[in-house]
C-alpha cells in the first residue's frame, strides 16, 4: 500500500479493505460443489487440497434466480439484484411487448466494485469467458490511463485499448481464440489471469468462466474431472504469485432429465394458454441468452405476466398442483424473499425442483442440439456453491449468511492482512 492509498473503498454501502497484494475472485460457472469433491477424490486437484488446508472453506448461497448474469453482477457489485437490477439474462417490457437481452450496461443500476476501486486509484482487471458479460462488468471503467482491463475470451482477438484496455488480447497473451462451446474458453480466462498477475499486477482481478462443461457432464465424469484438473494447474500459479484468492460460483448444476435421458420439462406457457386463452399470459425464462445450445433455454426459474383482470391467486393455486413446481409466489412476496427488482418481474414467480425445468411452449424450444442428457440450474437446488479462500479468515460465516457476492469483500479483507 502506498501513502496515497485509501484505507478502504466504499461501494454500494459496503466498505472494502485496500489490498496489499492482488485480490482475486474466481467465479467457476456452474460449479456444483460435487465437481470439486469428485475431482479431489480422483487426486486431480492437489493445489486446491493445499489451499483448503491452509485457508478457509465454506459454502455460500447464490442469488435467485441461480443464473449467470444475476450472480455475476451480484459478485461484481457486492449486492443482490434488488440493488443492481440484473435479475436474469433476459427481460420483458410489458409496456412495449419487447423481450430483450439484459447485456446492455444501461440495465445496471449500481456501480461495480471494479469501478469503485478504479475510481480510488487501483489497477483493475476483469476477464470473462463469454462477451455477454463484458460490457456490464466493465461499466464505469476508463481505459486510457492503463489502469483497467476488461475483455472476454470469446472476442479476445478484436479487443482495443480504447474499449477494453488492451489491443488484440489473443495476440498479446499468445492464446488462440477458443471455440465458444468448449472448455478452452474457460482455460483462456485462467491463462490470461496468470499472465496478468505476472505482468500487470492488478490490485483487484475478477476471472469468470463458462458452464459449458457443467451443462454436459456430471461430477466425476471424465470430461468434468479434466476441466477441474486443468483449473487446478492455474490455481497453483495464481496462489504462488502471492494473490489473495476467493474461489466461488454463480450457481450449481443438477440433472434435469428422465430415466430415459429425455428432458424433464413443464411447459407453463402451454398451461396458461389452456387456462386463460392463447397468448393471454406471457411466460419469461430469464435463463435465455445467445448461448442456448447446451441448455435449450430450460432452467428452473420463470416469471409469468398475466392479463389484466386475471385471478392471480387462482392461477397460482393451479400452478402449485403441477408436479415438481416447488414454489409459486406473487411478485411482491417473491421479490422480497429473493431480493429482486419488482419492476423487472412478472405477476408470478415459479421455481421447479431439482430434476425439473420450466419451459414456455413446447414448440418454442429447440432441443435437437442437446447431445447429452439435460443438466441445468436456476432454482433453489442450485443455490449452494463453494466459497474457498486461500488464507485464514477466522470470522467467515457459512451459508445461508455467506453469499457468493461477498467474494470481493473477503478477498480484499484477506489481501489487506499483514504477513
Amino acid at each position: 500500500m502506498n501513502q496515497m492509498s485509501p484505507v478502504n473503498v466504499s461501494v454500494n454501502g459496503r466498505n472494502y479493505a485496500w489490498p496489499r497484494v492482488p485480490a482475486i475472485a474466481i467465479c467457476l460457472d456452474g460449479c456444483e460443489p460435487a465437481y470439486l469433491d469428485e475431482a479431489i477424490k480422483a487426486g486431480l486437484m492437489p493445489a486446491l487440497v493445499k489451499i483448503k488446508e491452509k485457508g478457509t472453506v465454506r459454502f455460500a448461497h447464490s442469488v435467485i434466480p441461480s443464473f449467470t448474469n444475476p450472480n455475476n453482477l451480484s459478485i461484481a457489485t457486492g449486492r443482490p439484484p434488488a440493488v443492481h437490477g440484473i435479475c436474469g439474462n433476459y427481460l420483458y417490457n410489458p409496456e412495449t411487448g419487447e423481450e430483450v437481452m439484459m447485456n446492455d450496461p444501461k440495465f445496471l443500476r449500481a456501480p461495480t466494485v471494479f469501478q469503485g476501486f478504479y475510481d480510488a486509484g487501483a489497477k483493475v482487471a476483469v476477464v470473462t469467458a463469454k462477451d455477454k458479460l463484458r460490457a456490464l462488468l466493465g461499466k464505469g471503467l476508463k481505459f486510457e490511463d492503463g489502469r483497467a482491463l476488461c475483455f472476454s475470451a470469446e472476442k479476445s482477438d478484436s479487443t482495443t485499448k480504447a474499449e477494453h484496455g488492451i489491443d488484440n488480447a489473443s495476440k498479446h497473451f499468445g492464446l488462440p481464440v477458443p471455440e465458444v462451446y468448449s472448455a478452452e474458453l474457460s482455460e483462456f480466462v485462467f491463462a490470461a489471469g496468470v499472465q496478468l498477475l505476472k505482468t500487470f499486477r492488478p490490485d483487484v482481478m475478477y476471472l469468470t468462466t463458462t458452464d459449458y462443461v457443467q451443462h454436459k457432464y456430471a461430477p466425476g465424469v471424465r470430461q468434468a474431472d479434466a476441466f477441474y484438473e486443468m483449473f487446478d494447474k492455474y490455481l497453483v500459479e495464481l496462489d504462488a504469485l502471492g494473490a489473495a484468492i476467493v474461489v466461488t460460483a454463480d450457481h450449481g448444476m443438477k440433472p434435469k432429465h428422465h430415466a430415459d435421458a429425455s428432458p424433464n420439462v413443464v411447459y407453463v406457457q402451454d398451461l396458461l394458454d389452456e387456462w386463460l386463452g392463447k397468448d393471454a399470459a406471457r411466460v419469461i425464462l430469464p435463463i435465455t441468452d445467445p448461448y442456448v445450445v447446451h441448455h435449450g433455454a430450460l432452467g428452473s426459474f420463470a416469471t409469468a405476466y398475466l392479463p389484466k383482470g386475471a385471478d392471480r391467486e387462482a392461477i397460482m393455486n393451479k400452478l402449485r398442483k403441477v408436479e415438481d413446481i416447488i414454489l409459486v409466489l406473487g411478485r411482491e412476496e417473491g421479490c422480497a424473499r429473493f431480493e429482486l427488482p419488482e419492476d423487472r418481474m412478472g405477476d408470478i414467480i415459479l421455481i421447479s425442483g431439482e430434476n425439473k425445468t420450466i419451459g414456455t411452449s413446447e414448440h418454442r424450444h429447440n432441443l435437437a442440439a442437446l447431445d447429452e442428457p439435460l443438466r441445468s440450474h436456476g432454482g433453489l437446488t442450485e443455490q449452494t456453491v463453494p466459497f474457498i479462500v486461500n488464507r485464514v479468515l477466522k470470522d467467515l460465516p457459512d451459508a445461508p449468511t455467506l453469499r457468493n457476492f461477498d467474494a470481493f469483500y473477503y478477498a480484499t479483507q484477506a489481501a489487506a492482512q499483514v504477513g
